[in-house]
């Protein structure tokens, strides 16, 4: 029974986690955005994937807001 609860509030902090770390991640495609040498298609893939990440947090599917903010990032190169 321990073991159950103890493994209940570890998947519950890690959601947790997970989901303070979208708007951190959404931060930092905010603040690099301006500054980025992206073609007019890369910039509208990053907005997209932005906006799609921040909806995806909203409806706490936070592990998908994640991965795609991670796309988002990896297109600005940070």
């Amino acid at each position: 029974m321990k073991r159950t609860v103890l493994f209940v509030a570890l998947a519950f902090a890690s959601s947790l986690a997970i989901a303070s770390g979208c708007p951190k991640e959404m931060k930092a495609i905010d603040a690099a955005l301006p500054g980025a040498k992206l073609s007019a298609a890369q910039a509208a893939d990053v907005k997209k994937m932005r906006a799609d990440g921040e909806q995806l947090h909203k409806d706490a599917k936070h592990k998908e807001s994640m991965e795609t903010l991670g796309k988002a990032k990896k297109i600005l190169g940070i």
